[in-house]
């Protein structure tokens, strides 16, 4: 754990800006000197805009939390013991096709998940709402119209789980979405998995590898017969139920990533051969190196620290558990002793496109469909679950806790929404003018 002394602006004579370079110094400090023009590019992206610094900077979100805006009105033993996403903003959602064949339209990207207060997730969302609005030119009591529909429908919907689960609207699938949310399962409706081979491979000698696309580099001789072996080990780790069928490795390709999230992590993408010998039923997985959630910096619990093995095994687990029906390709194993996530690379994957979405009554039907996937991530990994780290019912244990003031709880999410995108919008212009000026270490 971190002394929080050692983070809060608060307790230090250093400015904001100091403040701002101290954290993300610690945070990503072994990365970037491992690849420093990776962490040139995220931290380019980041300074695009207030909320893609917010998106990029989880660890400071912490930091602060736990310091300047800690506040632990609605958290007991329970509720701060609750599975979480960990890194809950707006851009966080999309489809993704179930184990069941069903496409579902819910949180995604659990590489922050991990045990602690339920809170701390809807507190992250929440300020998400109140910088995309700002964005959107939208005034102060749009955003907070906002805030208290996303927290009123997160309520309701566990309050519905709570009861026995009749009144619950459940998943977001094409049985039951309408407006925005219908359009982009529509829309991932249309992908396919030809399409999608097309696009990352080429046929050569009438078999099929990856093209050589821009990020996409090879694989030494060395390095191909480890990533074979941490395969084999990461077979093992498949629920035996829907286990998929494709395990001979036709070809393997280095990827470094390039995202916001992902600076600096090295990635491997495998093509296995589909379920037949016809091209179109190739498989494409990745196994990514995992790092340390931003969030368990801010959690002493020895229990839930040490039930995972390594940060690959956190992340399947913690997928697996906010998931009612994840993906059937998900695992983990190590390689070369790191924990590494395994995934597919799913042609059904579609984001919720927010420059879509701009009018208020819109906005508000997205906004309460959002509020009841994350109550129903919430409530899926507890005791009901086939995890036993978290061994109460989540869904009562909330409703207890907020049921004793849900308007002060919905004002709290809401009061915080807006303090912290202003602390945001203030954070961004610092970032930028830190990193044009040469003042992040490193880069």
């Amino acid at each position: 754990m971190v002394d929080l002394q050692d983070y809060s602006p608060a307790m230090s004579d250093h400015s904001r800006a100091d403040f701002i370079v101290d954290v993300l110094t610690r945070e990503f400090g072994a990365l970037i000197a491992l690849d420093p023009a990776a962490f040139r590019r995220k931290f380019r992206k980041m300074a695009a805009s207030p909320f893609a610094f917010y998106r990029g900077s989880a660890s400071l979100f912490y930091a602060d939390l736990t310091a300047t805006y800690a506040d632990d009105s609605f958290l007991d033993e329970r509720t701060s013991r609750v599975w979480i996403h960990g890194d809950l903003h707006a851009e966080n959602f999309g489809t993704y096709m179930n184990s069941s064949g069903v496409l579902v339209f819910n949180v995604n990207d659990f590489d922050e998940a991990y045990v602690g207060p339920f809170s701390w997730d809807l507190k992250r969302f929440s300020a998400s709402l109140a910088l995309i609005g700002y964005q959107k030119a939208l005034s102060d009591d749009s955003i907070t119209s906002l805030v208290t529909t996303f927290a009123r429908s997160y309520l309701n919907e566990l309050r519905a789980i709570a009861d026995g689960g009749d009144d619950a609207i459940g998943s977001i699938t094409l049985d039951n979405a309408d407006g925005v949310l219908r359009r982009v399962l529509q829309h991932a409706r249309l992908n396919t998995r030809v399409e999608m081979l097309s696009d990352q491979t080429t046929i050569d000698d009438y078999e099929r590898r990856f093209a050589m696309l821009d990020g996409v580099y090879q694989v030494d001789g060395d390095t191909a017969p480890q990533v074979e072996a941490a395969f084999t080990r990461y077979l093992a780790t498949l629920p035996d139920a829907g286990r998929p069928v494709s395990t001979h490795i036709k070809d393997i390709k280095l990827r470094k990533g390039v995202g916001i999230g992902s600076a600096g992590l090295p990635s491997y993408n495998l093509l296995l051969e589909g379920h037949t010998q016809a091209l179109e039923n190739d498989v494409i997985i990745y196994m990514k190196q995992a790092q340390v959630p931003a969030v368990a910096r801010w959690i002493d619990d020895e229990r839930v620290r040490s039930y995972f093995r390594h940060q690959g095994h956190r992340t399947a687990e913690s997928q697996r558990a906010l998931q009612a029906h994840a993906d059937p390709w998900l695992g983990y194993t190590e390689l070369n002793g790191v924990g590494q996530l395994v995934a597919e690379v799913s042609p059904y994957a579609a984001d919720l496109d927010w420059s879509d979405v701009n009018e208020p009554d819109e906005l508000t039907g997205v906004i309460a469909d959002l509020g009841r996937a994350v109550a129903r991530m919430h409530s899926v990994a507890d005791d009901e679950s086939s995890h036993d780290l978290v061994d109460f019912s989540t869904e009562e244990a909330i409703v207890a806790a907020t049921d004793k003031d849900e308007t002060g709880f919905v004002r709290h999410l809401v009061d915080f929404a807006h303090r912290y995108g202003d602390q945001a919008r203030e954070d961004h212009q610092d970032f930028v003018d830190l990193f044009r000026n040469g003042r992040m270490p490193g880069v």
